[in-house]
């Protein structure tokens, strides 16, 4: 409804609110309240400033007119404590002065007059004073309901944004990190998450601008990120699928910067892509120095939906205590009060000269606190030091299979109940390369079975039987390269290289569900096209401390039976359940 409008409905209408008239002069008061009622308004009287602050305590108004000059209380004290009683709500206090100085005058508005009118009253003009009163008072009234609206709003928000991004993170107590957000709602987001082997997943990422549109993407972004993380899919297919959700909904103009980071059970290796972030630090837990710097290699997300990660995913050798420092570009790029950058050298001189022994990022946040002082924050701010150690990955027990009968590889060609399920998959060369197939494999037992207090078990079963077939049957590689002191970081190297260059090779992957009134069994026949591997050199070597032949004996130990063909290139493994 436009103001004309609103105005001529006040006009034509009999009652347009109550009135208070302060004034100690009762023909004042009389000729005052005439010319009130006239406009429509219902009249209180008070004799001063005192007893105009008792009537509207008790029943607060919709307009007040304010002697100056009152005894007790004055005029201007009463109209302070007359705001201070209104609080946020807006109640227009016009002033009824015979003063004529122009200092005093100002001193009516200073105190928290609207306006003022002097004495002997003009009709006109006091109509006019209120219609412009009302017109003021609506509108703060509209923009209250409208602020009160958006804090709901707000409120709501950062219940559904904490319930779908922040309450889904897993091993936050073990990991240090600091999160200041410019406004109620921070564009940068950190999830963790675990992969069905119980490796640890983390994506720091940072939205361009800051405040509840920038946080907006983050829904979209933690729903992919634990849904496919939870399967076990590859950071490389994790972040393209968040790449293409992205460009297909963030305007133009918005992106997502970020740190995937994936730690692996065994703390023997981390797995990093770095999209358009400042540099993570690896950092040895021996010395606090920096082990590796990891630039960024990719585009941010979101910009080209067509974007692939395979080449900017990298591996790097880790041992127990070494840590991992991840930031924003919020921390390097905050701002002193002199418009100097807090920089990334700043940062790196911390981790020189930071006490191995505590984390650094509790020396980063003092020094920035003390860096920025009073200026004003103009971006995000978010940093994480993971600390590589056992404690961030929970005790999981894996389920070993029901029976201890044994079976070997006729079952893949026998026949049970009328639900048995067959499925078949072949991978080659460059599919070996760019897909991981066991997520797939997974949800389809899950589809097919149920068995979800197995999933952990088979996708490391699934996981082992793969890695073995594409590591020693297709690329050829041999478990004797970990034995040196840097063995197992030239293994992942030779791994990749090898990856990057295959033109040739197939993996086939055969799976026999075959439930019972009991339970049931699965049959996983995995065959390469590789010359094969000595698997009983493999088998030999199952000491506690050897880095090779770890994946067999833990396969063995979680089959019911596991059987290889001759040349060692085809391989049957019998996992069963019961109800």
């Amino acid at each position: 409804m436009s103001l004309a409008a609103r105005d001529l409905i006040k006009t034509n209408n009999n009652h347009r609110g109550t009135a208070l008239v302060a004034d100690d002069e009762l023909s004042n008061r009389i000729i005052l309240k005439s010319l009130l009622k006239k406009n429509g308004y219902e009249v209180i009287q008070a004799v001063d400033g005192a007893d105009a602050v008792h009537k509207f305590s008790e029943k607060p108004t919709d307009m007040v007119f304010m002697d100056v000059m009152m005894p007790i209380m004055d005029g201007y004290e009463s109209a302070r404590k007359i705001k201070e009683i209104s609080g946020e709500h807006f109640i227009p206090i016009i002033f009824l002065t015979a003063m004529t100085d122009e200092d005093a005058l100002a001193h009516c508005i200073e105190v928290g007059g609207d306006d003022f009118l002097t004495k002997p009253l003009n009709h006109t003009l006091l109509r006019a004073k209120i219609l412009a009163m009302e017109r003021i008072r609506d509108l703060h009234r509209d923009l209250y309901q409208l602020y009160g609206r958006m804090q709901r709003d707000e409120e709501i928000a950062e219940q559904v944004f904490s319930n779908a991004v922040l309450a889904g993170n897993v091993a936050f107590e073990h990991i240090h990190s600091l999160s200041r957000p410019a406004d109620i709602f921070s564009g940068d987001i950190l999830l963790t998450s675990f992969s069905p082997s119980n490796d640890l997943n983390v994506l720091m990422g940072d939205f361009t601008g800051h405040g509840l549109a920038a946080a907006l993407g983050a829904l979209p972004v933690s729903e992919v990120f634990r849904s496919m993380s939870t399967k076990g899919f590859s950071p490389a297919r994790i972040l393209s699928a968040i790449n293409e959700k992205l460009a297909n909904m963030l305007p133009t103009g918005m992106f997502l910067a970020a740190q995937y980071v994936t730690i692996s059970h065994d703390l023997d290796h981390i797995t990093i892509c770095n999209c358009g972030m400042p540099d993570l630090l690896i950092l040895d837990g021996d010395n606090n120095s920096i082990k590796h710097r990891v630039i960024s290699s990719a585009l941010p997300l979101g910009i080209d939906s067509n974007l692939a990660f395979h080449d900017n995913v990298k591996v790097y050798f880790i041992k127990p205590g070494d840590r991992i420092l991840l930031a924003t570009d919020g921390v390097s790029e905050a701002r002193n009060i002199n418009g100097e950058l807090f920089g990334q050298a700043r940062i790196d001189e911390i981790v020189k000269t930071q006490n191995s022994d505590s984390f650094v990022l509790d020396t980063i946040t003092k020094q920035l606190e003390e860096f920025c002082g009073n200026a004003p924050q103009d971006d995000d701010i978010t940093a994480a030091e993971i600390p590589c150690i056992s404690a961030l990955f929970p005790k999981k027990e894996l389920t070993r299979s029901a029976s201890e009968t044994p079976h070997t590889a006729e079952h893949v060609h026998s026949s049970n109940i009328g639900d048995d399920v067959d499925f078949n998959l072949t991978l080659r060369h460059g599919r070996l390369r760019d897909a991981n197939p066991i997520p797939l494999l997974i949800s389809y037992i899950q589809e097919t079975a149920g068995l979800d207090e197995h999933r952990a078990t088979l996708f490391t079963l699934l996981t082992e039987l793969y890695v073995n077939a594409l590591d020693h049957g297709v690329l050829g590689l041999s478990s004797d390269i970990k034995e040196t002191s840097d063995g197992f970081t030239h293994y992942l190297q030779e791994r990749e290289h090898l990856l990057s260059v295959l033109n040739e090779g197939s993996i086939t992957i055969g799976l026999r569900i075959e439930p019972n009134k009991t339970g049931g069994k699965i049959i996983i026949c995995v065959e390469d096209s590789g010359a094969g591997f000595d698997y009983k050199k493999e088998r030999a070597c199952t000491s506690n401390t050897a880095l090779c032949g770890r994946g067999l004996m833990l396969i063995e130990e979680l089959c019911e039976s596991l059987e290889h063909n001759e040349k060692g290139n085809k391989v049957v493994a019998v996992y069963s359940w019961s109800n």
